[in-house]
């Protein structure tokens, strides 16, 4: 993953339910040419729909379990 953080598009999906943060990640890669993503979830359910979206779509995606309820995910295109 690239430590470039001053490219790094970050997707704020806090408090919004499956499939928000999905869409919210395909809106960011489909509109920005940025290399390097940072999404943030609430919602347990995004973990199965984004590595599964992204393993699909060859993107290279760390999943950093913040807490229970806090999940980022560092995506690279």
């Amino acid at each position: 993953m690239s430590d470039d953080s001053a490219n790094t598009i970050i997707i704020d999906a806090m408090g919004k339910p499956c499939p928000m943060p999905l869409l919210m990640l395909k809106k960011a890669l489909k509109n920005n040419a940025s290399l390097v993503f940072l999404l943030k979830s609430s919602d347990p359910h995004s973990q199965q729909d984004v590595l599964r979206y992204c393993q699909i779509h060859t993107l290279n995606c760390q999943l950093i379990k913040i807490s229970e309820y806090e999940f980022h995910y560092l995506i690279e295109s």
